[in-house]
């Protein structure tokens, strides 16, 4: 579970309900017919609008944006293709089949897999390439129907709040019954905007995010393997993962590998103290 997105998610509901409270009849803030019309008629247009396959995955959907990070770590991702490179060049491609048995991700494993059995660099790339397209377009899926959402609840609102001053003109001969009406007609509009900015749209950007990360590190395994199968030198693979990287994401990187040399260096115990000399 990603702690941070969903804490983030409650207390904007808590500010907003808690400001409400605040204020002072927060019942005045809950009405049935409202509800109905702009989440259901919400809903309603969505699968109308959005096919039954589309439908089926949305929980699926929101399990991954509250989930925690499922995409690959740049760095570690790069880390794992210089490893790789590193067993190739010194035993060869049929090597990698040794690394494999460490490798979690299935996205790596396939890649890796294919160059073992001997299969064209073209065709692997386009293969990756296809892997890639359609991660794309399944997030891209999801993406719309939250996209939707996010336009439809502020016009079911206005719907409702339009349905809402038809009723009340028809009464104006009791003026007593114009302010509380006003209020009932403007609570729709307040429903759809809640749904909207404090659910639909975060969930979008969030499924954005996941994405381009998710697509990154996929485009850095293809760089990688395609380098390892082309029989490049270690260091010009990790240059050329290298680039994927922002400057600081590359110091860190850097400073991780200092420490590795630092541990595999024969003498050198950095558990113990340093000594200082009188």
């Amino acid at each position: 579970m990603d702690i941070l997105a969903l804490s983030s998610l409650l207390a904007t509901v808590a500010l907003v309900v808690g400001s409400i409270i605040l204020g002072g009849s927060p019942g005045a803030f809950f009405n049935l017919p409202s509800i109905m019309i702009v989440v259901g008629g919400t809903l309603g247009a969505i699968g109308f609008a959005t096919p039954k396959d589309e439908l089926m995955v949305l929980p699926q959907t929101l399990k991954k944006v509250f989930a925690r990070e499922e995409s690959l770590d740049i760095s570690r991702v790069i880390t794992t293709m210089m490893s790789m490179a590193k067993k190739a060049r010194s035993e060869g491609l049929l090597a990698l089949e040794e690394e494999l048995v460490k490798v979690d991700d299935g996205f790596i494993r396939k890649s890796t897999q294919l160059v073992i059995d001997g299969t064209p660099p073209e065709l692997v790339k386009s293969i990756m390439d296809v892997e890639i397209d359609l991660m794309e377009r399944r997030y891209d899926d999801s993406k719309k129907v939250f996209d939707l959402m996010a336009e439809l609840a502020p016009a079911f609102g206005m719907m409702g709040t339009l349905i809402g001053l038809i009723q009340m003109l028809r009464n104006l001969d009791t003026p007593e019954a114009l302010g509380p009406g006003m209020a009932v007609a403007l609570i729709t509009t307040f429903y759809g905007t809640f749904i909207s900015n404090v659910f639909a749209i975060p969930v979008s950007k969030k499924l954005v995010t996941r994405k381009v990360n998710a697509i990154t590190g996929m485009e850095i395994v293809v760089e990688g393997i395609l380098s390892i199968q082309a029989g490049d030198n270690p260091r010009l693979v990790e240059e050329k993962l290298k680039v994927f990287l922002s400057p600081e994401e590359r110091r860190r990187l850097q400073e991780r590998e200092n420490r590795s040399l630092e541990r595999d260096r024969p003498g050198v115990n950095l558990s113990e103290e340093p000594v200082v000399q009188p």
